[in-house]
C-alpha cells in the first residue's frame, strides 16, 4: 500500500494507530475449500477472545491449480465450478468494497459446507440466495460466468499466495509480516481453546527460521 501521508502525519500516529495496523489478521479464502471454511470459523472466534480483526482475501483454487496435470478430472470439473463463487466475491468487493467479502464468504460456506448444497447444478441458487442474503445486487451472479475481473481476482490471488511459497493451497493468513498456510484443523476450537491455538500459531510464527508442523489427516472436515 502506498503511504502518501507526510512525514509529520507519520510521527504523529498514536500507539493506538499502530496497534491497530498489527492486530489485522489477513485471510485468503477459496469459498469451495472446506479446510478454509473451518478456519475462517475459528478465525471468528479468535476475534472474540483475542485482540485481533479480521481482514477477508479473495484466492482461487482454480488459478492456483492451473497447469497441474496430475489432477483427477473430477478434482478439475470442481475447480471449473469453483471460479463462479470466486469472480462474484471480487464483482461484490469492487462494487462495495472489502467490508463485504465477510459476510459473502459466510454466505456462501454456510450453503456449500453447511447444507452440503453441492457447486454444478445448484450453483446459480447458491450464489443467488447469498447474493440477497447480504442485500447485493442480484445483476452481481453475472460475474460468475464472465472473465471481466480475472485480473483483479488475480492480483488478489497472488497477494495472499505469493509471500508463503509454493505448494500450499488456502487457508493463508498474514500478520505481522508473516504468511503462513493454515492452521488446518477440524473442528474448528471455540471460545478460549480457539484464542490458545492462536497464541501458539503466533509462538511458532514469531521464531525466525520456522517453516512447518505437519501430519498426516486422518478424519474429514468437521462443521460442527
Amino acid at each position: 500500500m502506498t503511504d502518501t501521508a507526510t512525514h509529520t502525519d507519520t510521527d504523529s500516529r498514536t500507539d493506538t494507530d499502530s496497534q491497530t495496523e498489527t492486530d489485522t489478521a489477513d485471510f485468503w479464502f477459496d469459498p469451495l475449500c472446506p479446510w478454509a471454511w473451518i478456519t475462517s470459523r475459528w478465525m471468528l472466534q479468535v476475534e472474540q477472545v483475542r485482540d485481533v480483526h479480521v481482514r477477508w482475501h479473495v484466492m482461487s483454487l482454480a488459478i492456483l491449480n492451473e497447469g497441474r496435470d496430475e489432477l483427477s478430472d473430477e478434482y478439475k470439473a470442481r475447480l471449473a465450478l469453483a471460479k463462479g463463487p470466486v469472480r462474484v466475491c471480487m464483482a461484490a468487493e469492487q462494487l462495495q468494497g472489502p467490508d463485504i467479502l465477510g459476510p459473502l464468504y459466510t454466505a456462501l460456506g454456510n450453503r456449500i459446507h453447511l447444507e452440503k448444497r453441492g457447486l454444478g447444478e445448484e450453483s446459480e441458487s447458491i450464489i443467488a440466495e447469498a447474493l440477497a442474503e447480504v442485500g447485493l445486487p442480484a445483476s452481481l451472479a453475472d460475474a460468475a460466468t464472465s472473465e471481466e475481473f480475472d485480473d483483479v481476482l488475480s492480483a488478489s490471488h497472488h497477494a495472499g499466495m505469493d509471500p508463503v511459497g509454493d505448494d500450499v493451497g488456502t487457508p493463508v493468513i498474514h500478520y505481522n509480516d508473516m504468511a503462513i498456510f493454515g492452521p488446518v484443523v477440524t473442528p474448528a476450537p471455540k471460545g478460549e481453546a480457539a484464542g490458545l491455538l492462536w497464541d501458539g500459531v503466533l509462538l511458532c510464527t514469531a521464531t525466525d527460521g520456522f517453516f512447518e508442523l505437519k501430519r498426516t489427516r486422518d478424519r474429514r472436515p468437521a462443521f460442527d
